[in-house]
């Protein structure tokens, strides 16, 4: 329930974002804001850096031993806040200038 609720609210196309392996480029990943539980809304704020984001299958295997410590109301509170903020940022997403478009010789600060 709780993928399909972020997917729809934030259109990233995935199906489950809570798989531990994904992989991007280092420069792109470095960019991105921090926060905790970034992991689930990585797709959908590397799309508003202009990415394109792929998805692979991969094998999950089921718990060996233990059990989880997660509770679904435990992630509620923190994925609720942290989905309203990802929204409050894709929708202040801008195109970054390219270099063609910046003025020769302008002062533009380095980051």
């Amino acid at each position: 329930l709780a993928n399909a609720i972020r997917r729809g609210i934030l259109d990233d196309g995935a199906a489950d974002t809570g798989c531990g392996l994904k992989a991007f480029y280092r420069e792109a990943f470095l960019r991105l804001p921090y926060f905790d539980h970034i992991h689930r809304y990585l797709p959908a704020l590397m799309r508003r850096e202009g990415y394109e984001v792929e998805f692979q299958p991969v094998g999950h295997r089921p718990r060996a031993h233990g059990q989880s410590k997660y509770t679904n109301w435990g992630r509620l509170r923190a994925s609720f806040r942290d989905l309203l903020g990802v929204v409050w940022l894709k929708a202040r997403a801008r195109t970054p200038a390219t270099i063609s478009e910046l003025e020769p010789g302008g002062d533009y600060d380095t980051i």
